[in-house]
């Protein structure tokens, strides 16, 4: 049975012979740079990248749901990238303005 599944994972035409499994493959790259950047200071964080890295997970999430064949791989990343990106814009936001919102307090 484990052959069988296997061999149509091998053969599928999103497999690893295919180039259409292999970039998403390597993609995840960007994604787990991403969540190693969680440890980074929110001041250090840039929005055009972020904003990049999100809007490609979102556009790249719902085009890979529409071609033939369904790429898995391609979404998964995507859904991955999307989500980091939206956590790292909202941690650079709060920082940028829940920060500049408190009042100084008067030292005596």
């Amino acid at each position: 049975m484990a052959t069988s599944k296997l061999q149509a994972l091998w053969n599928h035409p999103a497999g690893p012979k295919t180039i259409h499994f292999w970039a998403p493959t390597f993609k995840w790259g960007i994604s787990i740079a991403n969540i190693a950047d969680f440890a980074k200071p929110p001041e250090k964080i840039s929005y055009p990248q972020q904003i990049a890295v999100t809007c490609t997970g979102v556009i790249w999430s719902r085009y890979s749901m529409v071609i033939t064949p369904k790429n898995w791989n391609l979404f998964s990343v995507n859904v991955a990238m999307a989500g980091t990106g939206i956590y790292q814009l909202v941690r650079k936001i709060k920082n940028d303005f829940a920060t500049e919102a408190e009042p100084a307090v008067a030292k005596e």
